[in-house]
């Protein structure tokens, strides 16, 4: 079973790219889930996969692209069967 993990990423995380950077990571990583925009304009992630990788994508979440502004980056494990993709929303 894959480990997933959520993280709310609070920050300049909209309109600079976060969405795709992350999903396109993450494919390379080989990790399912997705990345949408929030209301309250903060970016939320559902990564799962090997450990491995979505330490290394939890750790690029903390800078994210370059012209993002990461503020806080708050991240919880929660069980659930992977999606079979990323997708960004």
């Amino acid at each position: 079973m894959a480990l997933c993990r959520i993280f709310t990423v609070k920050g300049r995380v909209q309109g600079v790219f976060f969405r795709d950077s992350t999903r396109r990571l993450a494919q390379t990583l080989g990790i399912s889930g997705y990345a949408i925009n929030l209301s309250n304009g903060n970016v939320e992630v559902l990564a799962c996969g090997e450990s491995d990788s979505v330490d290394e994508l939890a750790a690029w979440l903390q800078d994210g692209p370059q012209m993002a502004r990461v503020d806080e980056v708050i991240a919880r494990d929660i069980e659930l069967d992977a999606p079979d993709d990323f997708q960004i929303g």
